[in-house]
C-alpha cells in the first residue's frame, strides 16, 4: 500500500451547519452526562452560580478562539495563533495543553458511554472497543465524522428533552436536600467542572484548515453552537435540581437517569440510556477529530514527531496522528478515574484558552470582531478557575506540562549542538 504523504493540506469540506454540529456534538453530553454530579458536589446551593460563571468564561473564551481562528483557518486553534501572536513557546503550550487536556477528556467520554451501556465488569472492554471504533470512523474522512456527529446529537437532544419535560414535572425524595453548603472555593471549583462541558467549541476552531469560507464560517458556528448549548445545560440543570436536588444531583453516579426514575416508568430511563451513549460517543468522536488536528499542526513544526504530519491521501486526513490518538485513549481508558480524567482535562484546556485569550489581546483592530474587554475576562477566569481546580489535577497538570516543554527545549538543544 502506498505510504502517505508527510504534508499537505487538508480539504475543505465543512460547511456551517457542519461546524455547529461538530460544536455541539463535542458540548452535548461532556457536561450533562459527565459533569454535574461532581459539580453539584462542589457547589451545593451555589450549582447554578457555577454554571452561570463557567459559561461566561466559556462565552470569552469562544470569542477569542472565532477571531482567532478567522484570522489563521488552519488546522492547530490556538497552537497556530500562539504561535502567531505570542511566540513558538506559548504556541507550543497552548497546543500541548490541548493535546493533554483532550485526550483526558476522550478518556472520560468512553468511560460515560460505558457505564450507561453495560454492567462495570464490562466497562473498560466496551470502553476500548468504542474508542477503536469511532478513531477508524474518523480516518476515513472529516464529512462522515461530521454525518455521524449529525445523528448522535440529534438522538442525544431527544433525550435530553424527555429529561426536561419529567424533571420539571416530578420531584424524588431527595428534591429538599441542599446538599453541600455553598462556598466560594466550592462554586468555583464546580465552575471548573462544569467547563469541561463547554469546551467543545474549540474543535471546530482547530478545524480550520477544513472549512468552507473560515473567516465568515467559524465564528457563527462557534458562537451558535455555544448559545445552544448554554440553553440545554440551563434546562437540564433546573430539571436535575428540581427533581433530586444540589444532594441527590451529587450523590447520584448517573442523575439524568435518577431524573426520569422519579416518573416510575420504564422508558424514560431507556431513552435516556441511549441518548447517554449517544452524546458521549459524539463528544469522543469530535475530540478525536479535533485533537489529531492539533496534533497535525504540531508535527508540521516539528513540536511533535514529524511522523504524524502525514495527511492520508485518499481520505485527507491526518491518519497517523488520529490512530496514535486512539492508541492513547485506549491507554487511559484502561487505568483512568472519571472524575480525575474531568479535573485533568480542565487544567489542560484551561491552559489551552488562557493562551487563547492573551493572543486575541495582541490582534490588530482591523482582526478583532469583538471588544478586548472579553479577551481579559476569559484570560482572568482561566487562571481563577484552574486555582480552584482539585490539588492532584492541578499538581498532574502542571508535570505533564513541564514534561511537554521539557520535552521542546531537548528537542532544540539538540538541533543547535547537531548544527554546531
Amino acid at each position: 500500500m502506498q505510504s502517505p504523504p508527510v504534508t499537505g493540506p487538508l480539504a475543505r469540506r465543512l460547511r456551517l451547519s457542519d461546524a455547529v454540529v461538530i460544536g455541539l456534538g463535542s458540548m452535548i453530553g461532556a457536561g450533562v452526562f459527565a459533569a454535574f454530579a461532581p459539580a453539584a458536589a462542589a457547589a451545593g446551593g451555589g450549582l447554578f452560580v457555577a454554571l452561570v460563571l463557567a459559561g461566561v468564561v466559556a462565552f470569552c473564551n469562544a470569542t477569542s478562539s472565532a477571531q482567532l481562528a478567522a484570522q489563521y483557518p488552519t488546522s492547530g486553534g490556538a497552537y497556530v495563533s500562539g504561535r502567531e501572536r505570542l511566540g513558538p513557546w506559548a504556541g507550543f503550550a497552548a497546543g500541548w495543553g490541548f493535546v493533554i487536556g483532550k485526550t483526558a477528556s476522550s478518556a472520560a467520554m468512553a468511560i460515560t458511554f460505558a457505564a450507561y451501556v453495560v454492567p462495570e465488569p464490562w466497562q473498560k472492554p466496551v470502553a476500548i472497543a468504542a474508542v477503536v471504533a469511532l478513531t477508524a470512523v474518523n480516518t476515513v474522512g472529516i464529512t462522515r465524522t461530521a454525518l455521524l456527529t449529525r445523528v448522535l446529537v440529534v438522538v442525544s437532544l431527544l433525550a435530553l428533552a424527555v429529561v426536561v419535560v419529567i424533571g420539571t414535572t416530578h420531584s424524588g425524595p431527595t428534591a429538599a436536600d441542599p446538599g453541600t453548603p455553598a462556598t466560594p472555593l466550592g462554586v468555583l471549583q464546580a465552575a471548573g467542572f462544569l467547563f469541561f462541558a463547554f469546551a467543545g467549541y474549540a474543535r471546530i476552531a482547530t478545524l480550520g484548515e477544513e472549512v468552507v469560507d473560515p473567516a465568515r464560517t467559524i465564528p457563527r458556528a462557534v458562537t451558535t453552537a455555544l448559545t445552544v448549548t448554554l440553553v440545554v445545560y440551563a434546562l437540564v440543570a433546573l430539571a436535575a435540581v428540581h427533581a433530586l436536588g444540589p444532594g441527590g444531583t451529587a450523590a447520584s453516579p448517573a442523575p439524568l437517569r435518577s431524573v426520569v426514575a422519579t416518573a416510575g416508568l420504564a422508558w424514560p430511563g431507556v431513552v435516556v440510556q441511549v441518548g447517554a451513549a449517544a452524546a458521549s460517543l459524539g463528544a469522543l468522536l469530535a475530540m478525536i477529530a479535533g485533537v489529531g488536528r492539533t496534533s497535525l499542526a504540531m508535527a508540521r513544526n516539528r513540536d511533535l514527531p514529524g511522523w504524524f504530519a502525514a495527511v492520508h491521501p485518499r481520505w485527507q486526513v491526518p491518519a497517523r496522528a488520529e490512530l496514535a490518538l486512539g492508541l492513547a485513549v485506549c491507554v487511559l481508558v484502561a487505568v483512568a478515574d472519571l472524575r480525575g480524567a474531568i479535573g485533568f482535562s480542565s487544567f489542560g484546556v484551561l491552559l489551552y484558552y488562557f493562551i487563547a485569550n492573551v493572543a486575541a489581546l495582541t490582534q490588530e483592530r482591523r482582526d478583532r470582531r469583538y471588544p478586548r474587554l472579553l479577551a481579559v475576562v476569559g484570560a482572568v477566569g482561566c487562571v481563577v478557575l484552574v486555582a480552584a481546580l482539585p490539588v492532584v489535577s492541578i499538581v498532574g497538570g502542571l508535570v505533564v506540562t513541564a514534561v511537554g516543554l521539557g520535552y521542546r527545549g531537548a528537542r532544540l538543544a539538540l538541533e543547535r549542538r547537531a548544527a554546531r
